[in-house]
């Protein structure tokens, strides 16, 4: 047995899986929490990656690695590798005048077209541009713009600050994937490169690519793109104790969409929802995408093709919100919704308890309608609760479908998926074959997949297991009744 691991470091906690590189059969796994918060000092990510590693029984056996991570985060490096300022993560939004900033001066049919995505407070380009206009003494010493995973892969293979690490603060070193580098804002999945122009826009000073030797020492380094199946270099015998007699490859590595694509198996006609704080809707694609309205990220994926994405950021926190409103265990929650009709009598949850991104209506706040003394029951709250956060993620299905990517089946994930009504109700609420897999940690599967496809040169083919098909049962009026009331409230 050849076993490789994979990595997902999240924004909760950072999780390592041990697998079969044949099978994708799982043998070990070690998981370490990360600090709460948007601003985060990523030696937190290094101290748990190893953490993590250890409680996953190490890497002696192992014969290679990938890491994950989330995507977006801002790591700002001076040219002795020492971390310059805590990182923005992709849920810090002080950017977002920045975000409207760069689409007033460049405008955002220019920005899709040239990075795939108008920029919104998540996207690294903005997170650059608000150091630029509020620490203009961090931006003046940066050196080096990376990414959380690629961060972690530089510093797994032994490089860092020259009193943290064996190889010292190499920069040039530094590598990412296509999938975390189209998440930046200024790398181009149409071309496949950096739009360099793009990155001076946003922070005021000139960058280039690590390894390249034209103005070395004066130009910001940007990590160098590395294909899915390369070898990016291997893990420094020095970090883990009875590591020091092998040699484990490191892998390129992948933003936690992509990977989380490679660890379903996902190809073109597939479409994952996952449900969890917040909504995420993304396709495998043969084409690149550049939607103008912002609707979707135009990304890359960890394959070699493409990933438009749509976000919501209301997700599972709908049903224990209502939930609680209601007094009832998630059980119960369950039991009430399956005893109301589909449509809910005629209630409908407009679900936009913390605003929304998609729509883009970042002060809306939630409302129930249609609500009468007949209709106001339990039942039909809580029925109402799932019909929103499923047609609310909809919109993104339909967002996707117009973008002209072809839909045949959606994988649906996340913890709020392991509701029977939430499962049921999707049958009604999308209109595709939807597939429920087996619980687990795709991400970091995914990344271990990428591990494995190194090793081997081709793409594993590991089997997906599912725990459900919800009955096909189309309701296109639980829909038409959801935008009736959401686009007039």
């Amino acid at each position: 047995m050849t076993l490789v691991a994979g990595v997902d470091s999240s924004t909760q906690s950072c999780k390592v899986l041990i697998v079969d590189a044949g099978t994708g059969h799982i043998v070990r796994v070690g998981k370490a929490a990360h600090p709460d918060g948007s601003e985060i000092a990523p030696a937190h990510w290094w101290s748990a990656l190893q953490d993590a590693i250890h409680d996953a029984g190490g890497l002696a056996d192992v014969a290679a690695v990938s890491v994950a991570g989330q995507q977006h985060g801002m790591v700002l490096l001076d040219t002795e590798g020492r971390v310059l300022r805590d990182a923005l993560l992709w849920n810090d939004t002080r950017s977002a005048g920045a975000a409207a900033d760069l689409i007033t001066e460049i405008g955002a049919a220019e920005l899709a077209q040239r990075c795939g995505s108008v920029p919104v407070a998540s996207l690294t380009i903005t997170k650059v541009r608000w150091v630029r206009d509020h620490e203009p003494a961090i931006a003046a010493r940066v050196a080096a713009v990376a990414l959380p995973h690629d961060w972690l892969s530089w510093r797994l293979r032994g490089y860092g600050p020259a009193d943290q690490s064996p190889l010292g603060p190499d920069l040039e070193q530094l590598t990412t994937d296509r999938s975390d580098a189209s998440g930046t804002g200024y790398w181009s999945p149409h071309t496949g490169s950096y739009d360099l122009d793009l990155f001076r826009a946003a922070f005021g000073r000139t960058a280039r690519v690590a390894g390249s030797a034209e103005h070395a020492g004066t130009h910001i380094v940007l990590p160098k793109v590395a294909a899915p199946s390369d070898i990016t270099g291997t893990v420094h015998s020095d970090l883990f104790v009875g590591a020091a007699a092998v040699t484990v490859k490191v892998g390129a590595g992948a933003g936690d969409n992509a990977a989380g694509a490679l660890g379903l198996g996902a190809a073109p006609g597939d479409v994952v929802i996952s449900v969890g704080t917040s909504g995420t809707v993304f396709a495998v694609s043969a084409h690149p995408s550049a939607d103008a309205t912002g609707t979707i990220a135009g990304f890359a994926d960890a394959s070699g093709a493409y990933l438009p994405i749509a976000v919501t950021l209301n997700a599972a926190r709908i049903l224990s919100t209502t939930a609680g409103l209601l007094g009832v265990d998630f059980e119960e929650f369950a039991t009430l919704a399956l005893a109301a009709q589909p449509g809910s009598a005629g209630v409908v949850l407009v679900p936009y308890f913390e605003g929304e991104r998609t729509p883009n209506l970042p002060d809306a706040t939630a409302s129930f309608h249609g609500l009468s003394i007949t209709s106001t029951t339990r039942e039909n709250i809580a029925r109402a609760s799932i019909e929103g956060m499923l047609c609310g993620l909809a919109g993104g299905l339909d967002a996707i479908k117009a973008s002209g990517t072809a839909v045949e089946r959606v994988l649906l994930i996340g913890g709020a998926v392991q509701n029977t009504a939430v499962q049921i109700v999707a049958g009604q609420v999308f209109d595709a074959l939807v597939v429920v897999p087996t619980p687990g940690e795709y991400v970091a599967r995914g990344a271990a997949a990428q591990a494995a496809w190194l090793l081997t040169g081709t793409r594993p083919d590991w089997a997906l297991e599912t725990i459900a098909a919800p009955p096909a049962d189309y309701r296109p009026e639980i829909l038409g009744q959801y935008r009736a009331v959401a686009g007039a409230a």
